[in-house]
């Protein structure tokens, strides 16, 4: 009793931790570069000199980072906190973002300059990218607030969406699509091309991944629950059903993309894993392994999580949305975790197997060549489930009673140090409230939790997470990777899970926007002070800790 009525004296704290960090992104995030500054918001800054954080590029020089892509949990964030506490200044100032955006920054064909390779200089509100990338448009899995989007701006809302699918789907009928998009292309007859059932694994110019598939099906859904346009939610369904057709017929995994590129140009060097050489699986595994050995019959890490993480929690939560019309999305995504969970899943370390779709185990496995997976004479291993999977599957239980999900749910909270939720939601239940858990992930599956039993052992276990993010993560009136860490990311969840936890406790969730595990990033040439240059991740700049040179850690020597 005494841990709980702890926890309980710590719900100002965390609010307030919420407040002050929104306070100090609308005093010191935003432009302060002109006599009437523009209400655009910078990507971070450093938390010891408030100095906004800076990429340098060869030809542009030195930029503030300013990326809507990557301000969208921000907005979350903001939107959130003005329903909270009933203070409508935050949700105004993203929504003065997004209307500058539209009103100024949109390019002739309806897109955003934002993205993984193209965003805002602060300095001068001038678009700048990486050359190297030809400046083109990308979402992975960046999952848009559309919502406010649309309220500040419908018909733009609905332009960009059209734009988005008109500059990534390079072929209608052949349903050609890939991750760069060109901009300035006229608006077509986005959507009104007849349905074509393709092959599976065609070759293609375009990449598939999963991880742009994923934004172009929730952007042509979100449409249809907008405004009722019923051929972007049925092209969405046409492309969610790509990826479903790519499944192994026997094991029913896959896929993280349902083409493979097509070879351009020859090579025999194994370390250019580019693929214009063509699939990177084939060129690594394929002596070995014969035709299963394709990008996408592979099932790792990143493309696991994209796949059974992001894919399952976005498709859940946008038929839980769109309701009877998407219920073969549904059907889709639940027949997908059960193959996950029966043949990925290592319940006794918690974690899932590196494997090809159709059941071969590669854990374990040391790769014979260098090539695109690894070094030759590494050993490729299994990748800890973390609480993102958790989501997913507690979603899914919550919505059917399936009680393999259950099963799953219980297993990886108890792998992420959880305590034991339960052998049914809200029952038999003994959470472990001295958890190390700081994850805001798991935040939010608790707090899935908590809204469908209103078991209080669920909240007192959010509340528990809730304490230790902020004692891991809040520093200096920012939220931080930890306390050795310089840089502070606005985007980052942690600030948005702990305003949805006071949502919880103040039964106040449905006002606020939902989690779907959306986040942009950036990356291209970084030019490094000595004059070098190397592909870069935004995620590194906000890594760099303290008394740490930059060089050191992006080349690879410092810390991760």
């Amino acid at each position: 009793m005494k841990a709980v009525k702890r926890l309980l004296e710590n719900d100002e704290s965390r609010i307030n931790a919420v407040i002050e960090f929104c306070d100090n992104v609308l005093k010191n995030g935003r432009d302060h570069y002109r006599e009437n500054p523009s209400p655009l918001f910078c990507d971070g800054l450093n938390i010891d000199t408030l100095e906004q954080v800076k990429w340098r590029f060869s030809d542009a020089g030195e930029v503030v980072i300013s990326n809507l892509a990557t301000q969208q949990n921000l907005f979350r964030t903001l939107t959130s906190l003005s329903h909270v506490i009933n203070e409508p200044k935050y949700k105004a100032a993203a929504i003065d973002a997004i209307r500058f955006h539209f009103d100024h920054l949109i390019d002739e064909s309806g897109l955003l300059q934002w993205g993984g390779h193209k965003f805002i200089d602060l300095k001068t509100l001038e678009p700048v990218g990486a050359a190297e990338k030809n400046y083109v448009h990308e979402l992975k899995n960046c999952f848009p607030f559309y919502d406010l989007m649309y309220e500040v701006n419908p018909k733009s809302t609905e332009k960009f969406i059209k734009a988005f699918w008109n500059a990534h789907v390079y072929d209608w009928e052949e349903l050609d699509v890939g991750r760069h998009g060109a901009y300035g292309l006229a608006l077509g007859t986005v959507w009104k091309h007849e349905l074509v059932q393709r092959p599976s694994f065609r070759e293609s110019l375009g990449l598939s991944f999963i991880n742009t598939g994923n934004d172009l099906i929730y952007a042509g859904a979100s449409l249809y629950r907008l405004n009722g346009d019923k051929d972007a939610l049925r092209w969405a369904k046409h492309l969610a059903y790509q990826f479903v057709s790519a499944r192994d017929k026997n094991t029913g995994l896959g896929a993280y993309q349902f083409t493979q590129p097509k070879k351009t140009e020859e090579t025999d060097d194994d370390k250019i894993t580019l693929s214009k050489f063509g699939d990177r699986a084939k060129r690594q595994f394929g002596p070995e392994f014969g035709e299963v050995a394709l990008e996408a019959k592979v099932l790792r890490e990143g493309g696991s999580n994209s796949i059974y993480g992001k894919n399952a929690l976005m498709q859940q939560q946008i038929a839980e949305e769109i309701g009877e019309g998407a219920n073969d999305m549904l059907d889709w995504t639940y027949d997908g975790l059960r193959s996950f969970a029966t043949y990925a899943y290592i319940p006794e370390s918690n974690s899932f197997r590196t494997m090809f779709t159709d059941g071969t185990d590669l854990t374990g496995y040391v790769l014979k060549r260098n090539g695109y997976y690894g070094k030759a004479g590494s050993m490729l291993e299994s990748y800890f489930a973390h609480c993102g999977f958790l989501l997913s599957y507690s979603r899914a239980f919550l919505a059917t009673g399936d009680i393999e999900f259950w099963h799953m749910s219980r297993s990886i909270a108890k792998g992420n140090g959880l305590g034991e939720i339960g052998d049914q939601p809200g029952r038999e239940v003994n959470i472990n409230l001295d958890t190390e858990c700081s994850d805001p992930i798991a935040l939010f599956a608790i707090i899935d939790l908590y809204k469908a039993t209103t078991c209080e052992d669920y909240l007192n276990l959010g509340r528990a997470i809730g304490d230790n993010i902020v004692k891991r993560s809040y520093h200096k009136g920012y939220f931080t990777k930890d306390s050795t860490r310089i840089h502070a990311k606005f985007d980052t969840l942690e600030p948005f899970a702990l305003v949805s936890l006071q949502a919880a406790i103040e039964d106040k969730l449905e006002a606020i926007p939902s989690f779907i595990n959306g986040a942009g990033f950036i990356s291209g040439d970084y030019q490094f002070p000595d004059g070098t240059t190397e592909t870069v991740y935004d995620w590194e700049l906000f890594n760099l800790k303290r008394g740490e040179d930059i060089t050191v850690l992006i080349k690879g020597s410092g810390s991760p």
